[in-house]
C-alpha cells in the first residue's frame, strides 16, 4: 500500500542515490587533484569527431587527381629522357642521320645524364616535398637557364651543340623546372588532403620522413655542384671560342663539319715556270701548332722551304668533330676537299710524325701524282695499331670524355695554373677537351679494323719511285725492339730512300733537340729539292 506522505525506504534509497553520486564526485577530484604517475594518462580522451589519425594511410595527396596527373608526367618525362640519353650514348659511337653535332657529343650527354638523375630524385621523393628540394631545383633550373643563354648567344658553342645540343640543354632546364612546380603541386595537395581529413595541417615528419628528406637534399646538393661546374665549363669554352684560327676553317663531308687549314708563305715557281713543292705538315698525336710549328716555321724563315700548309685534324685544335665512326681514310679524304675549296693544289711534300704517318701515307696513295716526296718522323708502323686500338683504352676515353664536361682539370688550370685560352685550343691542356678526347676515342675504335685496312692498301699503292725520308727516334729505338724493326720496315714504303737517321738521345719528339732540329731542316732541305 503506498504511503500518503512517500515511502520511507524510497527516501533512503534516493538519499542513497544523491550520497553515492556525491561521493563518486569528490573522489573524481581527488583523482584530479593527486599528482601524476604511472597511470596518468599522456594523452586526453580521443574525440569522436569524424576526422582520421594524421598517420592514416588514407591521408595521402595521392587522393588529388592533379597530384597524381603530375607524377604521371613526370614518369613520361624520365621515359621520354632516358630515351634521348640512351640515344646520345650510341651516337657517340655510331651517329646516327641527323644527330651528328660539330662538338664531342659529351655535353649533350651530361645535361641529360642530370636531366635523368634530377627526374629520379622527384619520382623517389615525390610524396615527401620539403623546402630543400624546392630551393635545390630552382637553384638547378636557375644555373641550366644560364647555360641555356650562353649556348644561345656564343656563335661558336651553338654551332658545335646544333639543335641537338640546343634542344638537350633546354629540356634540362624545362625538366628543372618541372620539378620545382611538382614539387609545389605535392605540397599543396598534402595540405589540402590533411586539412580535410584531419582537421589541420600536419607539421610534424616521421624519422623514415626526415631521412627522405636528408637523402633528396644532399643527393641535390650535388647535382647543384655538377650543374655549377657545367656552367663554369660552358662559360671556359665560350672564352676559347673566341681565339681566331690563323688560316681557315671550311665545310667537308657534305657540310657535316669544319676542318682548319692554314698556309704560310707564298707560290713560287722554278726556272721551268713549274710550281715548287708546298710542304704539307701532319701533326703527330698532338696538334701541330703546338709541337712540330717551331721547327717547320724555323725551316721557313731560315728559307730552306719556300711554303709550308698544315691543317688540324677532326677535333684537334680549331676543326670540329667528324661524324661516328670515324677512321685515317675519312680523314684524309677530309683533308683533300679541303684543299680543294681552299685553292690549294700540289707538288706536295708530305711531312708527318708519329701516328700523324698513317694518314700521310694514306693520302700520298690517293695523290700519287701530286705527292713530291713523303718525310717519316718516328712514324707509327700500321703493325703497331693494335697499341692504339685496344679496348682497355678505349674504355678510359670514354670514361674521360664523360667526365669533361665537368672541366675540373680545365678550371684548375685556368684558376691556379694561369692556363691560357691558346693552351686550352691547341696547346699543353688541349688533350683536357671533349673534342680531343672524342677524337681520340675515334681513333682507338677504327685504329686495328678500318685504319689498318686503309694504310695496307695505301702501301700496295703508293708509287715506288717517291722519295722517302725517315728521322727515327734513338730513345724509342733503343728501349723498344720491335719499334726498331718496324722503323726499319718504314723505310722501305718506297724504293727511293734518300736517307734514314737514328737521332741519338732524341725523344719521339725528335725536333726537341738542338740535334733533332738540325738533322729535321737538313733532310727537309733536300727532299723538297730531290728530283
Amino acid at each position: 500500500m503506498v504511503s500518503l506522505w512517500g515511502s520511507k525506504n524510497g527516501d533512503e534509497q534516493q538519499h542513497g542515490a544523491g550520497g553515492d553520486h556525491d561521493e563518486n564526485d569528490s573522489r573524481q577530484q581527488s583523482r584530479q587533484s593527486r599528482e601524476a604517475d604511472e597511470r596518468t594518462r599522456l594523452l586526453p580522451p580521443q574525440r569522436n569527431d569524424g576526422y582520421l589519425d594524421p598517420d592514416d594511410p588514407a591521408v595521402s595527396p595521392y587522393n588529388l587527381f592533379s597530384v597524381r596527373a603530375v607524377r604521371y608526367v613526370c614518369v613520361l618525362f624520365l621515359i621520354i629522357s632516358f630515351l634521348w640519353w640512351v640515344l646520345l650514348l650510341v651516337s657517340i659511337f655510331v651517329s646516327p642521320p641527323g644527330l651528328h653535332t660539330r662538338g664531342s657529343g659529351f655535353f649533350d650527354f651530361a645535361f641529360t645524364t642530370l636531366t635523368v638523375g634530377n627526374l629520379l630524385i622527384g619520382l623517389l621523393f615525390f610524396s615527401t616535398p620539403s623546402k630543400a628540394m624546392e630551393i635545390s631545383s630552382l637553384i638547378i633550373a636557375g644555373l641550366l637557364l644560364l647555360d641555356m643563354i650562353i649556348v644561345l648567344a656564343v656563335q661558336r658553342l651553338r654551332s658545335e651543340e646544333g639543335f641537338v645540343g640546343i634542344a638537350t640543354v633546354v629540356w634540362a632546364t624545362v625538366m628543372a623546372l618541372y620539378n620545382v612546380m611538382s614539387d609545389r603541386v605535392v605540397a599543396w595537395g598534402k595540405k589540402e588532403e590533411e586539412e580535410r581529413l584531419t582537421g589541420r595541417q600536419e607539421t610534424r615528419r616521421t624519422l623514415r620522413e626526415w631521412c627522405a628528406v636528408l637523402t633528396a637534399t644532399v643527393v641535390m646538393v650535388i647535382y647543384i655542384i655538377i650543374t655549377v661546374l657545367l656552367t663554369a665549363t660552358l662559360i671556359l669554352r665560350s672564352r676559347d671560342a673566341s681565339l681566331k684560327p690563323p688560316g681557315e676553317r671550311f665545310f667537308v663531308d657534305g657540310d657535316k663539319y669544319k676542318l682548319h687549314l692554314a698556309c704560310v708563305g707564298n707560290v713560287t715557281y722554278n726556272t721551268k715556270g713549274k710550281r715548287n713543292p708546298t710542304v704539307l705538315v701532319e701533326g703527330g698525336e698532338n696538334p701541330f701548332e703546338d709541337t712540330m710549328d717551331d721547327w717547320i716555321y724555323g725551316s721557313y724563315k731560315n728559307g730552306t722551304i719556300d711554303r709550308y700548309c698544315y691543317y688540324d685534324r677532326p677535333g684537334l685544335a680549331w676543326s670540329d668533330n667528324a661524324p661516328s665512326p670515324h677512321s685515317a681514310g675519312m680523314t684524309s679524304d677530309a683533308l683533300s676537299e679541303a684543299l680543294a675549296r681552299a685553292g690549294e693544289e700540289g707538288p706536295w711534300v708530305l711531312v708527318s710524325a708519329g701516328i700523324g704517318s698513317i694518314y700521310s701515307r694514306i693520302f700520298s696513295s690517293r695523290h700519287v701524282r701530286d705527292v713530291h716526296g713523303l718525310f717519316l718522323i718516328d712514324g707509327l708502323h700500321e703493325d703497331l695499331l693494335h697499341r692504339i686500338g685496344s679496348p682497355t683504352q678505349g674504355f678510359v676515353l670514354w670514361g674521360r670524355g664523360v667526365i669533361s664536361p665537368l672541366g675540373y682539370d680545365r678550371l684548375i688550370g685556368a684558376i691556379v695554373k694561369g692556363r691560357t685560352r691558346e693552351d686550352r685550343v691547341y696547346g699543353k691542356s688541349a688533350y683536357q677537351s671533349g673534342k680531343f678526347i672524342k677524337a681520340k676515342l675515334q681513333e682507338n675504335l677504327v685504329a686495328n679494323s678500318l685504319t689498318k685496312n686503309e694504310v695496307s692498301q695505301a702501301r700496295n699503292i703508293q708509287t715506288p719511285q717517291t722519295p722517302l725520308v725517315v728521322v727515327s727516334s734513338g730513345i724509342e729505338v733503343r728501349k723498344d725492339k720491335e719499334w726498331e724493326r718496324k722503323q726499319e720496315d718504314l723505310t722501305k714504303v718506297t724504293n727511293n730512300l734518300l736517307s734514314w737517321d737514328v737521332v741519338n738521345k732524341a725523344p719521339h719528339q725528335v725536333w726537341l733537340t738542338l740535334e733533332g732540329r738540325q738533322i729535321l731542316e737538313k733532310r727537309l732541305g733536300e727532299l723538297v729539292r730531290a728530283k
